[in-house]
This record gives structure tokens, sequence and C-alpha cells, in this order.
């Protein structure tokens, strides 16, 4: 079996190994590696200094009691803890915690944004569970709603939030329809994410529960499942016209790719894969004067090592390659800003 790299960071790698994953610190930046016999590149580090740190979690589903199936499909396997164990989305979710309140040497990121699915069937009591897992970090805590939690009781439905950090501006969307797998985008907050874009004085990075749909695609419908046509192509619009917004990331589709539309070159339009099953996905980002890194983090503790290995056979073994994605995919540095000149980067 050829060894899935998990992880490269500018300093970082993890290398999966028998029972377990080996992390190498204190690498340099734009080098290769020979490490326990997988090539490794660390990516290139951004020029400046590194202002601020941050995670995203998304589908983390709390409440959730039965993985890998498909409505009116009887493709398989459906896996479910074990009796003598925890349910998988709270084990899964206070593993991912504790390894996010382990940044920066403990003392934490400047900010962790859940960006949606954050229940399963979208009741407050679920949500609690949620709080109580994700809570501690405090003011530093961002919701957004994913379509499971737009199932009727309210809560966590900003539709716009603004959090500003050293170095870059997180500009949250709620992208969810009131009992609808899909999404959308009004009116309203794509103005709002305009007045975010003219008048930032730091980079833009947007972030929402649904991935736009791709204005190259030669298909459109108005059933898709993500955000719809229409308001995608307005939220490009808006890309385009703002050089200061430099990339847009989503959860929802359970896995980890990166695409880049025509109109909008050098932006990464970027979705991360679910934290309670296969890879077990987090995501911190590390925010420098002149760039900003995506660092893809698959949870690690032994627990969550045995249940991802266990749900990576989910749909009749497709879910490993979808989920996963290409290294690119989940580990990737993107620019700060771009020529006012061209609106490219």
């Amino acid at each position: 079996m050829v060894p899935e790299l998990t992880t490269v960071a500018d300093d970082e790698a993890v290398v999966p190994l028998p029972g377990g994953v080996r992390t190498y610190h204190e690498l340099d930046p734009s080098t290769s590696y020979d490490l326990d016999g997988v090539e490794v590149t660390t990516l290139a580090r951004p020029g400046g200094r590194l202002l601020a740190v941050f995670a995203t979690v998304n589908d983390v589903h709390f409440g959730e009691t039965e993985c890998g199936m498909v409505e009116g499909t009887d493709i398989g396997p459906v896996l479910r803890s074990g009796p003598d164990e925890p349910p998988y989305p709270e084990m899964m979710n206070r593993a991912a915690v504790a390894e996010i309140r382990a940044l920066r040497r403990g003392a934490g990121p400047d900010a962790v944004i859940a960006k949606g699915d954050l229940t399963t069937r979208g009741v407050r009591t679920e949500f609690d569970a949620f709080l109580a897992c994700y809570g501690g970090f405090g003011d530093r805590l961002f919701t957004i709603r994913g379509n499971h939690d737009a199932q009727g009781e309210l809560f966590a439905d900003l539709p716009t939030q603004r959090v500003e950090l050293d170095g870059a501006i997180l500009a949250l969307l709620d992208t969810t329809i009131e009992r609808a797998a899909s999404g959308r985008l009004t009116a309203d907050q794509l103005a709002w994410l305009d007045e975010v874009g003219r008048t930032a004085d730091r980079p833009v990075v947007v972030f929402g529960h649904h991935h736009p749909w791709n204005p190259d695609s030669a298909q459109r419908s108005n059933s898709y499942f993500g955000i719809n046509p229409d308001d995608s192509d307005a939220l490009v619009e808006v890309f385009a016209r703002r050089p200061a917004l430099r990339g847009y990331f989503a959860g929802h589709t359970h896995r980890n790719r990166v695409r880049t539309f025509s109109r909008l070159p050098g932006i990464p339009v970027v979705e991360v894969a679910s934290v309670k099953d296969f890879p077990g996905s987090w995501a911190e980002y590390r925010v420098f004067e002149g760039g900003i890194l995506q660092v893809h983090r698959r949870v690690s503790s032994p627990e969550a090592l045995d249940w991802t290995d266990r749900t990576r056979a989910m749909f009749h073994g497709a879910y490993a390659a979808y989920s996963f994605g290409e290294l690119a995919d989940r580990c990737f540095g993107f620019a700060s800003h771009r020529p006012l000149s061209t609106g490219c980067g």
C-alpha cells in the first residue's frame, strides 16, 4: 500500500505509519525530504511575518448514529459505533478540538470557524452537544449553518459575519435554504460581501457551507447540490471586481478539493472534508504578510484513526479516493493580494 501523505506545511510534514502517524517538525520551506521512505516537499513560505493562525471544521454532525447511508440506495456499507464505543461524532470532534487547542505550542488559534452541518437533524439538543464540545473556544468560535442545521429549529442563523484578524478578514455567509440540501446567497448577502471587499484594508477570506457552481461548466442545473448557478454567478462577479477577496472555502461535499474558475485566476475555490469520518479532516490556516497557507489535518488520536480507517470503505470502497483528494487539494498556499490593474492573482 502506498502511504497517503496526510499533511505538508512550510515547516512540517505528517507521514502515516502502521498504527499511527509520525510528525516531522522544524523542516525548511520549499525543501524536498525523504521521511520514512516517503518523498515530501514542504510548502513555500509566504513572505513577511506570521500574523495570525485560525482553524476550520465542517460536517461535524452531532447526533448522527449511522455513517455511509445514501437515502434510496443500498450502496453500503453502513457503519456504526460499537456497543462499547462513544458515539463517533463526539469522539472525532473531541479529538479535533484537542488538536486545534494544541496549535501554536498550546496557545490555540485566533479563531475557529465551524462552517456548517453542526448537527444531523437540526435540533437544539444536537447544537447544545456541539457547543459542549467546541464552546471552550469562547469568543474565538464562529458558526455557520449547514443544510442539516436548517431543518426547523433556529440556531446559528446569522446571514453574515465579519471576523477581523491580524492580516485577514474572515467573511462568513449562511448559504442554507430552509429544509433543502442545496444552497443560495441573497442579494443582501452579496451586497454585504461586495462592501466588505470594497473597504477591506487586508485580504478577505470567504466561508460558507455550500460550494459554488462552476460558471465554466457546460451543465447548468437549478437542482445543483451547492449554491445555485444564478447566485454562484453573482458571487463570482463580486470576487472579480473586489481584489481583496482571496478565496472561498466550503464544506458540504465531505471531500478535499480545490477548483479555479476562469473568471477568477489565482483564487482557490475550496472544499474541506468532514470531521466525522474518513479522513477526519480539519484545516489550519497560517496568515503571513505575503500570503496564506491551508494546512490539512487528519484527526490522529488512535481511536480516530481506527474509526476513519473503517469508514474509508464506505460507498463500495469509493469513498477514500473521493474524500481524501490529492495533496494539492489539502495543503497549498495562495497570495494575499491581486494586482488592481488586472483583477487576478
